[in-house]
C-alpha cells in the first residue's frame, strides 16, 4: 500500500519537486518581503520623529516573526513525521496566506492608533509559526521524492526557493520604487508588494494538493538507528543536530545581513532606494545559481568539499568587500559586492541541506530538521538586523555588519569541517538497497 503513494522516478518526481519548491518560494516571499520594506512599514505602524526609533520598532516587529518559528517547527514538524509531509505543507501554506492578507490590509497607526502595531505583531507571529513548520516537511519531501543520485540537487531547491522569493521581493521593491514616489511608497506601495504575494495563495494550494505523500515511501535500510522513540533517535543523532544548529546560525546571520544591505544602503550609506533594492535582488539571484550549483556538485564530488571550501573563501573576502562598499558608496560597489557575497554565502548551503536531511533518520527527519532550523533562525535571524542596526549606532562605524558577519562565518566554518560525508557517491549514510 505504501508504495502506491511514492513518487515514481524521472519526470513525475521532477514535477513533485517543482510543486514543493513553488509552494516554499511563495511562503518565503510573503515572509521576506517585510525585510525589504522595513523602513516604509516603520513609518506606517511606528511613526516617530526619530527615524532610528521608527526603524528599530519596525525591525523588532520583523523579529517577532522569529519568536514563533520554533513552536511551528515543533508542532508542524512533528505532524509531518506522524501524519504526512503533504498535509503539513498544506497547513503551513494556508496559515501564511491568511497572515499575509491580514498584514497588507491593516490600517496605519494614524487611522487606528495602537491597534495597528499590535495587529502587525500578531500577523508576524502567525507567519513565523507557519514558516517554522514549512522548512522541515518540505526538505524531507524533496529528499524522499528525489532519485538517490540526485538528492543534493533536489534538496538544494529548498534553499534556492528561499532565495528566489527574496530575489522576487527585491525586484518588486525596485519596480515599486521606480513608479511610486517615496511618499506613495510609504503610503501604500509596500501593501502592493504584500498583496502580490497574497494573490498567489490559491495557486499554491492547488499545486500542493496534487502532490503524493512520501512519508511511507520505501527507503534503503539504515544502520545505527537503534532507538525506538523519536526522542531517542534525536539523542543518537545529537552530533549532526548540534553542528547543523551552529552552521544554520551562521548562515542565517549571513542571509539577513545580505538582505539588510537594502536597508543599510538607504539608512546608513544614504543611497537611492532603487539601487538599494537592486543590490538585494542581485545578491539573492546570484545565491540561487550558487546553491543549485552546490547541490549539483555535491552529488558528484561529495558534500564535504562543497561545504568547506566556498565558505572559507567567503569568510576571507567578507571584510574587503564591505570596506569597498562603505568607502566608495557607489552603485557599482553595492551591486558587485552584493552579488559576490550572495554567491559565496550560498554555494556551501547547496550541499549542507542534503547532508543534514539524508543523515537524519526518516522517522524524525521532518521534525528534527524543522526544529533545529527554526531555533537557529529564531535566535540569530530574528535578531541580526536589530543587532547590526544597534552596532552601527553604538560604534559609529558602517563596517560593523562586516565584523559581525566574519565572526559568524568562522563558527560556521568550524561546524562544516566537523560534519561527516553523507553523499551516496562517496560514503553513503544509507546501507545498500535490498
Amino acid at each position: 500500500m505504501a508504495e502506491t503513494n511514492a513518487p515514481t522516478p524521472a519526470a513525475p518526481a521532477r514535477s513533485f519537486i517543482a510543486a514543493a519548491t513553488i509552494g516554499n518560494a511563495l511562503e518565503f516571499y510573503d515572509f521576506i518581503t517585510y525585510a525589504f520594506f522595513s523602513i516604509q512599514i516603520g513609518h506606517a505602524f511606528f511613526p516617530s520623529h526619530n527615524p532610528y526609533a521608527s526603524l528599530m520598532l519596525s525591525l523588532a516587529t520583523f523579529g517577532a516573526g522569529f519568536i514563533t518559528r520554533p513552536i511551528g517547527g515543533i508542532v508542524i514538524g512533528a505532524y509531518s513525521d506522524r501524519v504526512g509531509r503533504r498535509p503539513a505543507m498544506m497547513l503551513s501554506f494556508t496559515m501564511m496566506g491568511s497572515a499575509i492578507v491580514a498584514l497588507a490590509l491593516i490600517p496605519s497607526y494614524s487611522a487606528i492608533g495602537i491597534a495597528a502595531p499590535i495587529l502587525a505583531v500578531i500577523c508576524r507571529m502567525v507567519q513565523g509559526f507557519s514558516l517554522g513548520g514549512e522548512v522541515g516537511p518540505t526538505t524531507a519531501y524533496l529528499l524522499e521524492a528525489a532519485p538517490l543520485k540526485n538528492r543534493g540537487l533536489a534538496v538544494s531547491w529548498q534553499g534556492a526557493s528561499q532565495l528566489i522569493a527574496a530575489t522576487t521581493a527585491g525586484l518588486v521593491g525596485v519596480g515599486l520604487s521606480h513608479v511610486l514616489s517615496p511618499a506613495l511608497l510609504d503610503g501604500y506601495g509596500w501593501r502592493i508588494a504584500f498583496l502580490l504575494g497574497a494573490i498567489t495563495v490559491p495557486f499554491g494550494l492547488w499545486v500542493r494538493r496534487g502532490m503524493p505523500e512520501t512519508l511511507h515511501a520505501p527507503e534503503p535500510p539504515r544502520t545505527g538507528d537503534q532507538a525506538e522513540t523519536r526522542l531517542g533517535l534525536a539523542r543518537q543523532n545529537g552530533r549532526i543536530i548540534t553542528l547543523a544548529f551552529v552552521y544554520l546560525a551562521a548562515g542565517t546571520i549571513s542571509t539577513y545581513v545580505i538582505n539588510y544591505l537594502t536597508t543599510f544602503a538607504q539608512s546608513t550609506l544614504h543611497m537611492a532606494p532603487g539601487v538599494s533594492f537592486l543590490g538585494g535582488a542581485l545578491g539573492n539571484l546570484s545565491g540561487v545559481v550558487a546553491i543549485l550549483l552546490g547541490g549539483w556538485l555535491s552529488d558528484r564530488i561529495g558534500r564535504r568539499p562543497v561545504m568547506i571550501w566556498p565558505n572559507l573563501v567567503y569568510a576571507i573576502v567578507t571584510v574587503p568587500l564591505f570596506f569597498w562598499i562603505v568607502q566608495s558608496r557607489s552603485a557599482a560597489a553595492l551591486l558587485v559586492g552584493s552579488t559576490a557575497l550572495g554567491f559565496l554565502s550560498s554555494l556551501s548551503g547547496g550541499a549542507f541541506y542534503a547532508a543534514l536531511a539524508e543523515t537524519l533518520p526518516k522517522r524524525i527527519r521532518g521534525s528534527a530538521f524543522a526544529i533545529v532550523y527554526a531555533f537557529a533562525i529564531a535566535l540569530f535571524g530574528g535578531t541580526t538586523q536589530l543587532v547590526v542596526t544597534w552596532l552601527i549606532k553604538a560604534t559609529g562605524s558602517a563596517m560593523a555588519p562586516a565584523w559581525y558577519l566574519l565572526a559568524a562565518s568562522i563558527f560556521g566554518q568550524i561546524a562544516l569541517m566537523l560534519i561527516l560525508e553523507s553523499a551516496p557517491v562517496k560514503a553513503p549514510v544509507l546501507a545498500p538497497a535490498e
